[in-house]
């Protein structure tokens, strides 16, 4: 049983360590934020959850001590919710920072639609209905 334990956690702890590596190599490579945020995803959620199953086989069978098994397991639910909605949120301060995305023809879909007045007035007008709605007496500058 401990050798196919060990197998097992040796191939997860290889596939977590080969999408970490496909991350890193796709934050190097990928030319723009929205991009490198997807790889960087890549890496949070899926190297690390293969090489936590990976360490959580081991702690189970190999070394017998279930509490750091329970935490490993906490840490791989925290992960799970925590690593995507941190690059959403990076992702959508970029679009609302105005960050255009890269396009291979130059021309973004979106840049156009990030100039246009409509939005430029849609963020404005959502922005002040926040600011009156948490009671903040803030003016919006138009």
């Amino acid at each position: 049983m401990l050798t196919i334990a060990n197998i097992f956690s040796g191939v997860l702890l290889v596939v977590g360590c080969l999408f970490v590596f496909a991350g890193s190599v796709g934050m190097l490579r990928m030319p723009d934020l929205y991009t490198r945020i997807h790889a960087a995803s890549l890496t949070d959620t899926g190297g690390a959850t293969f090489i936590i199953l990976g360490l959580l086989l081991q702690d189970i069978f190999i070394f017998e001590n279930v509490m750091a098994g329970i935490k490993l397991v906490l840490v791989l639910v925290f992960i799970a919710f925590t690593a995507p909605t941190a690059s959403h949120a990076i992702a959508k301060a970029a679009l609302m920072g105005k960050l255009v995305p890269w396009s291979q023809n130059g021309q973004s879909v979106i840049e156009e639609s990030l100039r246009s007045p409509e939005f430029l007035d849609r963020d404005e007008d959502r922005a002040a209905e926040e600011i009156k709605g948490g009671n903040i007496n803030m003016k919006v500058k138009k």
